[in-house]
């Protein structure tokens, strides 16, 4: 799609209500697209109605259910699906984590991109549509103080790139990728996070977040997913997003 075409199309984006999801939702929102927010909490997504008004549909629901997935696809047809959900990881070296904390990004963010990939696949979504999901820099990194965060992370982008393969081998025509934004204080999973690798390394937050260099924040993200919609050929192998903005991932 060309910044001309999203004008006026659907586009879909999970976690809307928080975080880089509302920085997507916004900036999808303000250029153009009538923009489906989904999200289980009822106030944040009155907040982004009362910001964006009639660019935004707000729909209450709970993004890992397949039930949620193939309703709304169905019923909004969008050509532009974010996939921004996901849970926020118990911050806990690996002995303080249980099964069920640890694996809690596996139940949520993978689970989640699973089921609306898939019915992407088998709508399927219209030729030139786009989907970006979001994974994590900690694919690279590793993310110790997060139990299974980076594992499931390192599977959503792995999906992606299978549905890339999908949409190819079938002659679907949609694109699919892989966004991993690094860490980040200016959202408040990030923050929690950012407290406890500070805290690990015996560092007041100020101070490491002052070593880390500009935050990515929800207007960089947005403004990233925007470019992926309508201005390049997606890379299958996905992009690392920080506050310098898009580099894409060999």
């Amino acid at each position: 799609m060309s910044p001309d075409q999203l004008s006026g199309t659907t586009a879909l984006v999970t976690g809307a209500s928080r975080g880089l999801g509302r920085g997507v939702a916004v900036a999808l929102a303000q250029a153009g697209a009538t923009v489906v927010g989904v999200a289980r909490s009822d106030g944040p997504l009155a907040s982004l109605r009362a910001e964006l008004g009639d660019r935004i549909i707000p729909v209450t629901a709970d993004a890992v259910d397949p039930v949620t997935a193939g309703r709304l696809i169905d019923q909004y047809s969008p050509r532009l699906l974010v996939l921004a959900a996901g849970a926020a990881p118990l911050s806990r070296a690996l002995q303080y984590q249980t099964w069920q904390t640890f694996s809690s990004n596996w139940e949520v963010d993978v689970q989640q991109v699973f089921h609306w990939t898939r019915e992407a696949l088998l709508r399927p979504l219209a030729p030139g549509s786009v989907v970006i999901a979001f994974s994590s820099g900690a694919v690279l990194a590793g993310s110790p103080l997060s139990g299974g965060y980076a594992g499931a992370k390192a599977t959503v982008r792995y999906m992606m790139s299978y549905a890339a393969d999908e949409s190819e081998r079938n002659g679907l025509g949609i694109r699919f990728t892989a966004v991993l934004p690094q860490l980040t204080h200016a959202t408040d999973l990030g923050a929690a996070a950012v407290a406890a690798y500070a805290a690990r390394a015996g560092q007041d937050v100020s101070e490491f977040i002052a070593a880390r260099g500009p935050a990515l924040t929800p207007d960089i993200a947005g403004k990233a997913v925007l470019e992926l919609a309508t201005g390049r050929e997606l890379a299958a192998s996905g992009y690392l997003l920080s506050a310098a903005g898009l580099k894409e991932l060999g």
